[in-house]
């Protein structure tokens, strides 16, 4: 009789526990929690460039995910499609979140192509193509910072996060918990390569994803927004 209280109060004491040893567990990776680093400044927002939609486009005062498609949009449907399945599938209705595709004047008829192949079932009331000159788009793209090079259709597999303040995000220091444990040298990402699945997957939605933390930590006046910690992963960034 004895053996079965005993039991019962170990079971008891299981179950007060182990949901209070599971919050201990959470509450320090919010201290540990660390935001998307800016890795460059003033964006070129898109306020000349013509779109799709009957409201005003801008970058200012949206999380964007920004792509370029280039002359011949359809030659990379491929990129879009990832680009669709793998983030805007994903991010679409949270809070001020588009993705915008930069396309030169005169792709309109490739555009509702590829519309028609990647709007099968839904329409993308978050998704955005913008039309620029040639001048336009190379300018805007210079206002990234990118390890690459636009090519000479005005393409690049390449997107790139941008946050409300027209601020570009990434990472200072791209390397994973493996990498560091192995000594791999610091290398830094600017942008992430919609062709490759595993790099959309692994990186770039966690990178959203932590991007849309801050914002929301930022709501509730739970974000330290250090200028001196921004100032520092810049000046780390282009040693």
């Amino acid at each position: 009789m004895k053996t079965n209280k005993v039991k019962h109060y170990i079971v008891l004491g299981i179950l007060f526990f182990l949901p209070v040893a599971f919050l201990l567990m959470l509450y320090p990776a919010k201290h540990n929690y660390e935001p998307l680093n800016v890795v460059n400044e003033k964006v070129f927002d898109i306020e000349n460039f013509t779109y799709d939609g009957p409201d005003s486009l801008r970058l200012k005062n949206q999380i964007t995910v920004l792509g370029f498609l280039g002359k011949s949009p359809l030659k990379n449907s491929i990129a879009a499609l990832n680009l669709k399945e793998l983030v805007y599938d994903k991010f679409k209705g949270f809070k001020d979140f588009q993705i915008v595709i930069i396309v030169p004047e005169g792709t309109e008829d490739e555009v509702n192509a590829l519309k028609k192949e990647i709007n099968t079932y839904e329409d993308l009331k978050f998704w955005h193509y913008a039309y620029g000159t040639e001048g336009e788009i190379k300018m805007l793209y210079n206002s990234l910072r990118s390890n690459g090079t636009l090519d000479d259709d005005l393409s690049t597999k390449s997107a790139f996060i941008i946050d409300k303040d027209l601020n570009q995000r990434g990472r200072i220091d791209g390397r994973d918990e493996r990498e560091i444990e192995t000594k791999k040298p610091v290398f830094s990402v600017y942008e992430y390569n919609t062709i490759e699945v595993s790099e959309i997957k692994n990186m770039m939605n966690d990178d959203v994803r932590i991007l849309f933390t801050e914002y929301r930590q930022k709501r509730k006046g739970k974000f330290d927004d250090s200028n001196t910690r921004r100032e520092n992963d810049l000046k780390q960034g282009y040693e």
